[in-house]
């Protein structure tokens, strides 16, 4: 299983995209690829694959220390808006303390021929007591990593 959550091959899911075999042919290939991305602390492609007026190379930094001092759980896709090009997900993590939940709603747009993430809305969002936890015990958040 990919590290995006499709039932498919990393090297024929994001992996493709990562190592610049293919382009994504939607918003929602992209965000996912991003996601495997920042689970891999890879932020060369992090960058690459944002808008050229947002790219910023002191970004690269942040971007692998952040993501390589947390566990990525586990990504939901939640909305995809075809007509906005937009993909609502998301993003569950382990840090130092508890796991944290990142929810946004990304905004993609075509640059050169090619899907690039532009900018998003986050949202604050918590983990429900009763939600399924995202560590993938399958045990409700409050009877696992909550307590």
């Amino acid at each position: 299983m990919c590290i995006c959550g499709l039932n498919k091959e990393y090297n024929k899911c994001c992996g493709e995209l990562i190592q610049a075999s293919r382009l994504a042919n939607t918003p929602e290939e992209l965000m996912r690829s991003r996601y495997s991305a920042y689970v891999n602390a890879d932020a060369r492609y992090l960058l690459i694959s944002t808008v050229k007026e947002n790219q910023y190379e002191d970004d690269i930094e942040l971007i692998e220390d952040f993501s390589s001092q947390v566990d990525w759980l586990k990504l939901d896709v939640l909305k995809v808006d075809t007509d906005a090009d937009t993909v609502e997900f998301k993003a569950y993590y382990r840090d130092k303390e508890q796991i944290q939940v990142l929810h946004e709603k990304s905004n993609f747009v075509l640059e050169d021929g090619a899907w690039k993430y532009k900018d998003g809305e986050l949202y604050k969002s918590k983990i429900e007591r009763n939600e399924s936890c995202p560590c993938g015990s399958g045990k409700k958040y409050k009877k696992c990593c909550a307590k």
